[in-house]
């Protein structure tokens, strides 16, 4: 966390996150460590507009990151408790966040806090953190698996095998180094461990995935710092498609997890959808060019949810679900429901 908000030379980050019973739970900076505690011990969250307005108001549907002068006046800023008094008391005042989609079942939020002495954030600075908040949720796409495995508890090796995702661990040139059950039983359909290495079924896919592995295995920072990529296969057996997400890895030589993945360079997750199964919020963001909220609302219509449904699920209000669901129809190219549905049932999104 403190890594991303040193990007831009601020204070600290936080990621929120919505765990499966609706509570919320945060991992933060160190920097933050008391504003945190005092956040949660004095109740301040019950005054945090932030959070209260940015996702029921839709803010986060028409653009990928947002700042205090989507969420508040500059009278609030100055006044509001919350702003004069938990805020300043720490030395802070603006914030930039980003929503990400690190599972179909996950929704969480990056968020990185700037000090009182500098300027609110600028449109170019949120366009990086929008950018820093792809690569967040590409790497949790595996790690919010490890950590509800239990992962410090456990050898590594174990852990993954009981992963329900498959998981290589690949060298610079794309040889498996491992590979978990999961990955094993999805190898052969659209994905092939070739000579060693892997690859795709399809001519087309090939140079893709191979691309998107020498990418990760590059030291670069400012190839490393572009938007992650997936790269999506046709499943040839059992229909639907096979997303491969690659995430580079840095391992430091020291016992432990680090003997595992010391000759590893990326690490390939590979999730499947069926026809049948609900849109991943998140290749369907990447696929029609939406924001993660209008691909939201996207996968639930398209999965058959009326908007009043789609927002009660979402916490967002009717009208919001409605208008954003506008601007998905326009940006897609379909003028009803009906429409979407077929739509994402014809690229095998649902």
């Amino acid at each position: 966390m403190q890594t991303i908000a040193d990007c831009l030379g601020d204070v600290g980050a936080i990621l929120i996150y919505q765990r499966d019973d609706g509570s919320y739970g945060t991992i933060g900076s160190p920097a933050l460590d008391a504003a945190r505690l005092e956040y949660d011990r004095d109740e301040w969250w019950r005054h945090d507009i932030r959070f209260s307005r940015s996702v029921p108001r839709g803010f986060f549907a028409s653009t990928d990151a947002i700042t205090e002068r989507d969420i508040a006046t500059p009278e609030e800023i100055e006044t509001l408790p919350f702003y004069a008094q938990f805020l300043r008391g720490h030395g802070l005042k603006w914030f930039g966040a980003v929503s990400i989609s690190p599972d179909p079942h996950v929704a969480a939020a990056l968020s990185v806090q700037r000090s009182q002495d500098k300027p609110s954030f600028s449109d170019d600075e949120l366009a990086v953190i929008a950018r820093l908040g792809r690569h967040v949720e590409n790497a949790l796409r595996l790690g919010v698996r490890l950590i509800n495995a239990e992962a410090s508890q456990q050898a590594l090796t174990d852990v993954l095998a009981r992963l329900g995702v498959g998981v290589f661990l690949l060298d610079a040139v794309g040889r498996v180094i491992f590979a978990n059950p999961a990955a094993e039983q999805i190898s052969g359909d659209g994905l092939l461990v070739a000579q060693g290495r892997l690859t795709a079924r399809v001519a087309s896919c090939q140079e893709a995935l191979r691309a998107a592995i020498a990418r990760a295995s590059l030291d670069d920072a400012a190839t490393l710092s572009a938007p992650p990529q997936r790269v999506l296969i046709p499943g040839q057996e059992l229909g639907g498609f096979l997303a491969v997400h690659i995430l580079p890895v840095r391992a430091v030589p020291g016992g432990g997890v680090e003997n595992l993945l010391i000759d590893v360079s990326a690490i390939a997750v590979v999730t499947s959808a069926q026809p049948g199964e609900p849109a991943d919020p998140a290749l369907v963001r990447d696929l029609f060019g939406l924001t993660l909220a209008e691909a939201r609302i996207a996968a639930l219509i398209g999965a058959g949810l009326a908007p009043r449904n789609a927002s009660l699920a979402l916490g967002i209000s009717e009208e919001t679900a409605r208008t954003t669901l506008k601007r998905v129809f326009a940006k897609v190219g379909v003028s009803r429901q009906s429409e979407l549905t077929a739509l994402l049932t014809k690229l095998s999104l649902r």
